[in-house]
C-alpha cells in the first residue's frame, strides 16, 4: 500500500494547502473530516491536525478521537490542532490579549528539535488565532516562541507529538515548507516516492484489475482533467474505452475540430457529436444564468446518453473528478453554499445505470498536469486554461443567439491568440517552477464576455451603435480564489484595436479588474 500522511480537517479554509505542500514533497496524503477518521493501517506514517474557524473553548467545538494516534504515530497539530492537543491532554487554552493575526517573527528555542532542522533561528511565520495556549499539555516543553506568544510551538517528550500555533502551510510562513518536510520526510520517515510516474504505474495496474474486459464510456470536454483521465484509461484498457466529445454549438472558434484531431492523433477511440442546433433551441429566450446552465446541462445529458446507448455492453462511466471535488463533497460542514451549478456529467450515472470510475480522484489540479506531462500529452492540451462546461453560453450575458456567438468567437480568438503570441518573462501558471513562453502560459484563465449593452461610437466618420466586449484574465492556483492580471498596456491597446477593427458588431472593449472574491471568474 502507498505510504501516506493522514490530515484531519477541523474546517480550516487552508486545509487543502497542507495537502498541496505535502504532495509537493512527493508525499501522498489524504484529507478526512475530524469525525470520520479512517482505519489506521501500517501505511499511515503520521497525522496532521488542521486549523479551524472554531475556538477549542466553544461549546460546539469539533472533537477528534486521537486514542489510536497520539503517542502511537508522529502527530503535528497546526493552530487549532495545537490548541486541541493542549486542551484535551492536560493543558489550558484561554482567550486573551495575546492574540496574533498575520505576520509574526518566530524564534526557535530548541535548535536541536527535528521539526526545525535547517530552519533559521528567527523567521517569519503566519499567525491566525484569537485564543492562546496558557498551559502546555502534560509532558510538553516549548520549542519556539514569538514576542507575544511564548508557547508558539511545543513537543511532548516521549512522543513524536509536535504542535505549532502558526500555519506552516501558507505562503507567508517563509520556512514552512522546510518544517513540513522535516515532519513528513524526517520525523514520519516517508520516502517521498509519490511521483507522476509511480502514480501512472499504480493507477494503470489498478484500472486493469478493476475494469477487466469491461467497456467504459468517457465524456471528453477538451479540458485537462478529462484528457488525462482518457489517456490513463486508454493505457489500461485500450479499445474498450470509448470517448464521446459533444459539440454543443457553444465552443470557441475551430475548437471542436482542433481538439478532435488532437485526440485522434493520441490514439484515443473518440466519437464526435455535432448537436449545436439542439442546444441553441433549448436556449432560445433563456436569459437567467442558472436557467441557462441547467438547460445546457440537461441537453448534454440527453445527447450523451443517446450516443452512449449505441455502445453495446458498456458497464462503466469514467469521470475526470479531481481531489478538491472529493474533499468538498465530504467537508466538515458539508458542501459549500452553491454559487452556481457546475456542468459536468451530473445525472448520467443514474440515467444510464452505470458504475463510476474516477482515475484522478486523488490528484490536485497541478498534479493532474504533471501526470499529463509524464504521459506525453502535448503541452497545448496540458497547458490549456480551464473552460466552463456551459462554454460560451455563460460568456454571453442574456439570451444566446447565433449572431452573438459569432461575435464572441471572433473576439475571443483575437484575445487568446494575442496572449499566445505575446512573449513575457513571468512564471508559468501551470508549472510555477518554470518560466512561461508567453502571456497565455503565465495566466490561469482568460476569456472574453459579450455584454448585453450597446454604446455609441464613431467608425469611418459614421455613427455606430454596437456591442461591448469585456476581457477577463486571472491568476490563481486552484480557482477557489483569483486575482486579475496586470496585462501590459501595449498588449491591451493592440488587442482592443484588433477586436474593434476586425469584429463586426463591436465598438468598445473593457477589461475586468475585479478579483474572486467578491466576483467570480465567470460572469454567469
Amino acid at each position: 500500500m502507498q505510504e501516506m500522511i493522514l490530515i484531519l480537517d477541523f474546517g480550516s479554509q487552508v486545509t487543502q494547502l497542507i495537502g498541496r505542500r505535502l504532495r509537493e514533497l512527493n508525499v501522498y496524503c489524504e484529507i478526512h473530516p475530524y469525525n470520520k477518521i479512517p482505519a489506521i493501517g501500517p501505511n499511515v506514517k503520521g497525522v496532521i491536525l488542521s486549523g479551524s474557524p472554531f475556538s477549542v473553548r466553544d461549546e460546539k467545538a469539533p472533537i477528534a478521537d486521537l486514542s489510536n494516534i497520539k503517542g502511537k504515530l508522529p502527530l503535528l497539530g497546526i493552530c487549532y490542532g495545537a490548541q486541541f492537543i493542549s486542551q484535551h491532554f492536560g493543558g489550558e487554552v484561554n482567550g486573551s490579549i495575546a492574540r496574533e493575526y498575520g505576520r509574526a517573527m518566530l524564534t526557535v528555542v530548541d535548535e536541536a528539535c527535528p521539526l526545525f532542522k535547517g530552519v533559521s533561528k528567527t523567521s517569519q511565520v503566519w499567525m491566525s488565532h484569537g485564543d492562546t495556549i496558557a498551559k502546555l499539555p502534560q509532558g510538553a516543553r516549548i520549542i519556539a516562541s514569538t514576542d507575544d506568544v511564548e508557547n508558539a510551538a511545543y513537543k511532548i517528550d516521549g512522543e513524536t507529538t509536535y504542535a505549532v500555533q502558526f500555519h506552516p502551510e501558507v505562503f507567508h510562513t517563509k520556512e514552512g515548507p522546510q518544517m513540513l518536510a522535516n515532519f513528513a520526510l524526517g520525523i514520519c520517515g516517508c520516502k517521498g516516492d509519490w511521483t507522476p510516474d509511480s502514480f501512472i504505474d499504480n493507477t494503470v495496474a489498478s484500472l486493469k484489475q478493476k475494469l477487466g474486459d469491461d467497456k467504459v464510456i468517457l465524456g471528453l470536454s477538451g479540458g485537462v482533467d478529462s484528457t488525462v483521465a482518457a489517456v490513463l484509461l486508454n493505457k489500461a484498457i485500450g479499445k474498450n474505452l470509448t470517448c464521446i466529445f459533444v459539440d454543443n454549438g457553444l465552443l470557441r472558434k475551430n475548437e471542436f475540430e482542433d481538439v478532435l484531431d488532437s485526440y485522434k492523433e493520441m490514439g484515443l477511440n473518440v466519437i464526435g457529436v455535432h448537436s449545436g442546433h439542439l442546444f441553441l433551441e433549448k436556449l432560445k429566450g433563456v436569459t437567467d444564468p442558472e436557467a441557462k446552465r441547467k438547460a445546457i446541462g440537461s441537453t448534454f445529458i440527453d445527447v450523451f446518453d443517446a450516443e452512449a446507448q449505441k455502445i453495446e455492453g458498456a458497464r462503466w462511466l469514467a469521470q475526470g473528478t479531481i481531489y478538491p471535488d472529493v474533499i468538498e463533497s465530504v467537508s466538515v460542514n458539508g458542501p459549500s453554499c452553491k454559487i452556481k451549478s457546475h456542468h459536468n456529467v451530473g445525472g448520467l450515472p443514474e440515467k444510464m445505470n452505470l458504475k463510476i470510475v474516477e482515475p484522478l480522484r486523488s490528484l490536485f489540479k497541478d498534479e493532474v498536469r504533471r501526470v499529463g506531462r509524464a504521459l506525453g500529452i502535448k503541452r497545448e492540451l496540458i497547458g490549456r486554461h480551464p473552460f466552463p462546461g456551459p462554454s460560451l453560453g455563460i460568456r454571453i450575458l442574456g439570451e444566446v443567439t447565433e449572431e452573438k456567438l459569432h461575435i464572441l468567437r471572433e473576439a475571443d480568438d483575437i484575445f487568446i491568440k494575442g496572449l499566445r503570441n505575446w512573449p513575457c518573462e513571468l512564471p508559468s501558471a501551470s508549472y510555477p517552477n518554470e518560466m512561461a513562453d508567453n502571456l497565455y502560459d503565465s495566466i490561469w484563465q482568460a476569456g472574453t464576455i459579450l455584454l448585453p449593452v450597446k454604446s455609441v461610437g464613431v467608425m469611418g466618420d459614421e455613427r455606430s451603435y454596437e456591442y461591448t466586449i469585456a476581457l477577463r484574465a486571472v491568476i490563481s492556483t486552484d480557482g477557489m480564489t483569483a486575482d486579475w492580471v496586470h496585462l501590459p498596456y501595449e498588449f491591451m491597446a493592440k488587442v482592443s484595436n484588433d477586436i474593434i477593427n476586425k469584429v463586426k458588431g463591436v465598438n468598445r472593449v473593457c477589461y475586468d479588474i475585479s478579483s474572486k472574491p467578491p466576483a467570480t471568474i465567470e460572469w454567469e
